[in-house]
């Protein structure tokens, strides 16, 4: 059963395992085409378990092949349909713990975040990379916040939430929010 089909990745459930595919780019010669999906593939899924052996919830990787990553299928709710304060600030302290690896996830939304038995589940590590510099850092977390803002009326409270939850975990989490606050004045006047 096919779960999302993207401009980057088809994901389906295929015998109770969750699969994703990397899209082939037809304006790239197949064979460079072949090489980056495989390279990308294998980074997406080495640092989605960098992250779980640094305590972040993940789907456990069972198979790379190529272009494909067989995974655990996590059957819960995006974190966008339940979201509060409460798990905000959990969301705050497992970003402060990937971010305490040198893991920037990329695309750190609310749809990347499965809630299943009070647990929450990372995903889609697809645009992660390794940095340990603070306006990585900041941009990983800028992106949350736009995500607050533009889907969750109560963006405010979640964002006090979450600074709590990663101040918490990350020592240098003052100096990340501040690149936040940095980056989205950039973008007001840009």
């Amino acid at each position: 059963m096919e779960l999302t089909n993207g401009a980057e990745a088809t994901v389906k459930l295929e015998g109770g395992y969750l699969t994703k595919d990397r899209v082939a780019k037809r304006y790239r010669l197949r064979e460079l085409d072949e090489r980056i999906r495989k390279e990308r593939t294998k980074a997406e899924s080495r640092l989605m378990s960098e992250a779980r052996r640094l305590g972040i919830p993940t789907p456990i990787i069972y198979d790379v092949e190529n272009s494909v990553i067989r995974m655990q299928y996590i059957p819960g709710t995006p974190l966008k349909h339940v979201i509060n304060d409460e798990l905000s600030e959990r969301l705050g302290k497992l970003v402060g713990l990937l971010h305490t690896g040198g893991i920037i996830h990329g695309d750190l939304t609310t749809s990347n975040l499965i809630l299943y038995n009070d647990r929450l589940y990372m995903i889609d590590f697809g645009l992660s990379f390794m940095n340990c510099g603070v306006e990585a850092r900041g941009v990983d977390v800028h992106v949350l916040f736009q995500t607050f803002e533009s889907t969750h009326h109560d963006h405010k409270s979640l964002t006090e939430a979450f600074c709590r939850g990663y101040r918490h975990v990350f020592t240098g989490a003052d100096e990340v929010l501040d690149r936040v606050t940095e980056i989205e004045k950039r973008g007001r006047y840009a």
